[in-house]
């Protein structure tokens, strides 16, 4: 079959795997027949997370055709339609229990921290990815939803990461009628959790960005005021004046170590390595909400030591949350909001690329061409 090869980084390429087998008697095996490039993905391919292997296949949002199951798999049989989350989950660990499937305790042996994650380097169990024509799917009864047969395709690849994730960034946000939100980034989570305050009750949702053709993409899929913060001196000043002094009552980083706008951030998050990636929109968020506010975390970091204003979120009395999206936990209630036409998930998809041309598919959203705001590769014959 084919497969997406990381090569080092910058370096992606698509070569023939061997086919995944049945592992353990909970696996199924999937046939892709959608895959998406995600903004996790990029901080793997920019090389910003530890342990990620040459050889190794990325992609953690896919749906596809259940090709085989295993003799203890219940739920799922040969030829169903299913959405895989991101999450690789046991459904019975302590954590799982408590519906943080982004946590889980057995599907990482090295769970201290996150669950497994298809396709996101062996911190977070080196399993394989469905940037490919098949995967291995395990806990196959635990994951994988059957797409209902009312539900586009491109609606469903998006409910596998970037729509739980943005939603759950808003949910994380305790957002009360009437807040003012600013969100931090303009890619797909940071459209989906403009999106999502408004579901929550938000009276302002802003969006600050450094690409005009994304903020001008969230102007309208968000709704939100948007602002450029290459035009913008002090971004703490900037909000606080936005806000009658206050500040804003929730801010989100939705873009993690892969942060523009500081050059020393840069220095040392992206080019140095001495921290977990730049996290100059970390410290927008905890400068510019307001004392006694929340602040939610979405962005990827690499797990190693970043420079965070902690005094800041102590004398401020900051709440921060932050975690992997629980997509399993989230589904049934997004799954009702796009029946009902609240939110409009393959708006966001700009671009569809053969899983061959991966390599231009990946420099295309790296670099920010064409428009891209999400890219889905399409597997051969899918």
């Amino acid at each position: 079959m084919l497969a997406m090869n990381y090569r080092g980084p910058y370096r992606v390429r698509v070569d023939e795997n061997p086919m995944p087998v049945i592992l353990h008697p909970q696996d199924a095996i999937v046939r892709v027949t959608r895959s998406c490039i995600c903004g996790s993905d990029l901080h793997l391919y920019h090389g910003m997370v530890p342990d990620t292997r040459i050889g190794s296949t990325f992609g953690h949002e896919f749906c596809g055709i259940v090709e085989q199951v295993g003799p203890a798999v219940r739920d799922l049989k040969p030829g169903d339609h299913v959405l895989v989350p991101f999450n690789i989950a046991c459904g019975k660990c302590h954590f799982c229990q408590q519906g943080l499937f982004g946590n889980c305790h057995e599907s990482n042996a090295q769970a201290t921290a996150v669950g497994g994650i298809f396709g996101y380097s062996h911190t977070a169990g080196g399993y394989d990815g469905g940037q490919a024509q098949y995967v291995r799917v395990p806990y196959a009864d635990v994951g994988p939803m059957v797409i209902p047969d009312w539900m586009d395709p491109d609606d469903a690849v998006l409910l596998t990461d970037v729509v739980p994730t943005g939603y759950q960034a808003a949910e994380m946000g305790g957002i009360q009628r009437g807040d003012t939100v600013v969100v931090f980034g303009a890619g797909p989570v940071g459209l989906m959790a403009a999106r999502s305050a408004w579901l929550f009750g938000a009276g302002r949702v802003i969006v600050i960005d450094h690409l005009d053709y994304r903020l001008e993409f969230a102007r309208t899929f968000g709704p939100a005021e948007v602002y450029n913060f290459s035009a913008i001196d002090d971004m703490a000043v900037f909000l606080k004046k936005q806000t009658d002094g206050l500040g804003a009552d929730v801010c989100i980083d939705a873009v993690g170590g892969d942060a523009a706008g500081s050059a020393l951030h840069t220095l040392f998050g992206a080019k140095l390595k001495l921290e977990a990636g730049s996290a100059i929109a970390l410290h927008w968020a905890i400068n510019s909400v307001k004392k006694g506010g929340v602040v939610s975390i979405v962005g990827v970091y690499g797990p190693t030591g970043n420079m965070v204003p902690m005094g800041n979120v102590v004398n401020k009395g900051i709440t921060i949350r932050a975690n992997q999206a629980s997509v399993r936990r989230l589904l049934p209630r997004l799954i009702e909001h796009i029946r009902a036409g609240h939110i409009d998930p393959k708006a966001m998809i700009t671009h569809r690329v053969p899983l061959a041309d991966i390599a231009d598919a990946y420099h295309l959203f790296s670099a920010k061409l064409d428009g891209c705001i999400k890219p889905v590769l399409l597997p051969h014959g899918a």
